[in-house]
């Protein structure tokens, strides 16, 4: 029952201070796997890609993904729910509020201010994206050799599909699906 409660604990934490969307609550989510050992760095790379994936808002998804890690079906409800709650109440709050104050110059300006931290938490789990999924920081650690950091197979996967999603522009569905084969194909 304590990692129930635990589990509820950690995830209104991440639902009440993620500002900005599903990766500024990914900086969240790492260092819960990181100090309770619920999941892995590896866990991590895996919960991001299923959660782009799948339908529905990403911080949503990781937190069942990292719920379901921990404790199965009932972790996965356990986190989503307890994910939701602070957004819940915060919104019902601010729009009661809002109205009143929606010409304010303050709240303009605490909109303004909240930007520079979202950006900052959506950068940091950015770089955090971009060291699981294509650098090797523990053979690199192990072994010195700057060859030996990059994922190579990785890294021209990414180049590819970044190089084809702004050539053709075709639907995030496409290369999510290409990219999944690529990685079966190529044992990504």
């Amino acid at each position: 029952m304590t990692i129930y409660l635990s589990l509820i604990w950690e995830f209104i934490k991440t639902g009440l201070f993620a500002i900005g969307g599903g990766l500024a609550a990914l900086p969240f989510i790492t260092d819960i796997g990181q100090r309770t050992g619920w999941y892995t760095t590896s866990d991590i790379a895996n919960m991001i890609a299923v959660a782009e994936s799948c339908p529905g808002p990403l911080g949503v998804n990781m937190a069942t993904y990292a719920g379901y890690l921990t404790t199965g079906v009932l972790g996965g409800v356990t986190a989503v729910i307890a994910f939701t709650i602070p957004a819940i109440f915060i919104i019902s709050a601010i729009y009661s509020v809002l109205n009143k104050f929606r010409t304010s110059q303050a709240v303009a300006r605490i909109f303004y201010g909240l930007r520079p931290a979202s950006t900052a938490l959506i950068a940091a789990a950015e770089i955090g994206v971009v060291k699981v999924a294509l650098l090797h920081m523990d053979t690199f650690k192990a072994t010195g050799s700057i060859a030996s950091i990059f994922n190579w197979k990785c890294i021209i996967l990414a180049a590819v599909v970044y190089y084809t999603l702004v050539k053709f522009k075709k639907h995030p569905f496409f290369y999510i699906i290409a990219s999944a084969a690529a990685g079966i194909a190529f044992g990504l």
